[in-house]
Formats: structure tokens, C-alpha cells, sequence
């Protein structure tokens, strides 16, 4: 499925923080049935994605596309680029000046430049389900359904301290992109993962650890498509999430909720661990969210939700199931 990318521009937005950008473009591909057609699903992108969620590239293209479990016969399909990250060839270069609700921000302009009054889902993984909460907890009648996967409301401490050594590297490294990629392939997966993968073979050619080839060749191939700039920002707001930040309570945006959330955790997650995910669930329903919590089983981490596919889609059939109507 080939599709182009849209541009929309939005003109004097400010940051939370303050600072006036003259003009910001919004890039975004639509896929399936045209707007207005269909119920519509927005995708949030994580950290090194982008709009091209299916198709050739498509990144999740094991979740969504003809007769898959987001059907794009039955449903239109959004994704935004995150400004910055460079897939549309754009950059920034303050990034300190953005927060995750900024995002949250540009991307429900969007929704109301595209004249959507209701998406019938809204989907993310990681930073990108971080956005889809602020999104939430900014305009609470946004979705039908939020789909929040490996993610969480808000950036917890040991989150915060990982973005910070990440940043860290990303300004201090003589090879910025790939030495951040390789410790953060850490965070992604496991001690387990790494053990079932590996067993402390060694690569002879090289005389060193598979382990350690393997590392440098994630952030080898990182290097080679992703830029120094779009990391910085993307690290920034995955760092930033919280939606009680500057805002109301957690249980007072909470109580505004009208959609059904659909909680997604990976049991083996270091980064948004699944006990955060299970008290953000408790909390949720003592409130009286209408709020399901459900698990992925894997040895990888946080990465499981680009791995374990057929577990995802076992998850989320039930939501996307029938000929949904306008």
C-alpha cells in the first residue's frame, strides 16, 4: 500500500513552556477508506517510528492493514509524525522547549483541522501511548477507545533516569546515535532475552560477544536513518510524560474520562513496568473508568509489543471486531 505524506501547518503554537514557534508542520498519511468514510483509528508513533504504519516499511504492518485485526476495509487510519522526527525531512532543534503534551497538543489540532469529531480508537505503544494519554486527559471526549500499549500516564523515576543517561550520551558521545541505541537495546529487552538469544557465543570474525556485535549493529543501522537532533527529541518526550504535570489531579482528570481504555502491559517490561501499569488499572477502575488491563507474556521487554504479534492481536480483536458504522 503506497500512500504520500500531508502536510498541515499551524501557525504561532506555544509550548508549555512558553516559547512561541511561528509556524510547526503536522505531517500525517491516512490509510485505508477515505475521511469520513469509516470510523477512524489514530496511530501514535514511538520513539524511532513514524506515519508509515503500514505498507512497504509499514511498521506495524502484523497489526493493521486488509482483513488484519485494524482492518483498513473497515476502518481509516491515521498517523501523525511527531514533529521533529524527522520522516518528513523536518527537525528541531530546541527540543528542551517541547514536553509530550505538546505533542498531544499539535496532534488534536490536527484531529480538529481534519474535521473528526470522534476517533474510534486511539492507539500507541511506549512514547506513543504516553501521547495518547495526554491526548486523553486534554480533551476527554477524543476516542471511543484508548488503546495505551507498554506505556504509562506519567514517566516514572527509573524512565526519567534512563532518558537522562540517553541524553547524556546523545551530547557527550563521539558516536552519539549508535552508543545511545546500545544502551538503550538494554532497557528494551531483558537478561533472558539477551540469555535465549545469545548463550555467550562469541563472534570469531570479530573476537568479540554476539551479544556485543549485536549491539553495535542496532546502533550501526539507527545511525544510518535516524538524526542526531530527532533522537534528542524524541528521548526528551518520552522523558516528559505525565498528565498531572501543571494540571489537575490524576483523579479529577480521571473522572472526565468517557472512553473505554484498554490497558496493554508486557509482563517482562523494564521501562513501563507492568506493576505500574496494574495500579494505574486499580486506580482507574476504584474511580469507576470503564478499564481492562490486559498482559503480553515474552522474554523480550519492552520491545514485545513490535514482537509478539500474535498475542496482540489475540488482545485487541475484540475491539476492532464487526462492521463498525459512522
Amino acid at each position: 500500500m503506497e500512500n504520500k505524506l500531508n502536510p498541515i501547518t499551524i501557525k504561532n503554537f506555544t509550548t508549555e513552556s512558553g516559547v512561541v514557534c511561528p509556524v510547526l508542520n503536522l505531517t500525517f498519511e491516512v490509510f485505508g477508506p477515505a475521511l469520513h468514510t469509516a470510523p477512524v483509528v489514530l496511530v501514535n508513533h514511538a520513539l524511532t517510528g513514524n506515519s508509515r504504519v503500514v505498507g512497504i516499511d509499514g511498521w506495524w504492518n502484523d497489526l493493521i492493514g486488509d482483513n488484519k485485526t485494524i482492518d483498513t476495509n473497515k476502518y481509516t487510519v491515521i498517523a501523525f509524525n511527531i514533529p521533529g522526527n524527522g520522516y518528513d525531512k523536518t527537525t528541531i532543534d530546541n527540543y528542551t522547549d517541547f514536553k509530550t503534551r505538546d505533542i498531544a497538543q499539535l496532534f488534536i489540532q490536527g484531529i480538529q483541522f481534519l474535521e473528526i469529531d470522534q476517533l474510534y480508537a486511539l492507539i500507541g505503544g511506549s512514547v506513543g501511548g504516553g501521547i495518547a494519554w495526554e491526548m486523553l486527559a486534554l480533551e476527554p471526549k477524543i476516542t471511543q477507545h484508548l488503546i495505551p500499549i507498554a506505556t504509562d500516564w506519567k514517566s516514572t523515576d527509573w524512565l526519567i533516569a534512563n532518558c537522562f543517561l540517553q541524553e547524556q550520551i546523545l551530547n557527550n558521545s563521539s558516536r552519539p546515535i549508535e552508543d545511545a541505541r546500545a544502551h538503550a537495546m538494554l532497557c528494551y529487552r531483558t537478561p533472558e532475552s539477551f540469555k535465549q538469544k545469545f548463550q555467550r557465543t562469541r563472534n570469531e570474525e570479530l573476537a568479540i560477544f554476539n551479544v556485543e556485535s549485536w549491539l553495535l549493529h542496532h546502533g550501526q543501522k539507527l545511525q544510518k536513518r535516524f538524526q542526531l537532533s530527532s533522537y534528542k527529541m524524541m528521548n526528551q518526550l518520552l522523558k516528559t510524560i505525565d498528565i498531572t504535570r501543571n494540571s489537575e489531579s490524576f483523579e479529577v482528570l480521571a473522572s472526565k474520562i468517557e472512553a473505554e481504555i484498554h490497558i496493554i502491559g508486557i509482563d517482562s517490561d523494564l521501562f513501563f513496568t507492568a506493576k505500574e501499569n496494574k495500579e494505574t488499572y486499580q486506580e482507574l477502575k476504584k474511580l469507576h473508568v470503564k478499564v481492562s488491563y490486559q498482559e503480553i507474556k515474552s522474554v523480550h521487554g519492552h520491545d514485545a509489543f513490535l514482537i509478539e504479534y500474535e498475542q496482540l492481536n489475540n488482545l485487541l480483536a475484540d475491539i476492532f471486531k464487526g462492521n463498525n458504522k459512522i
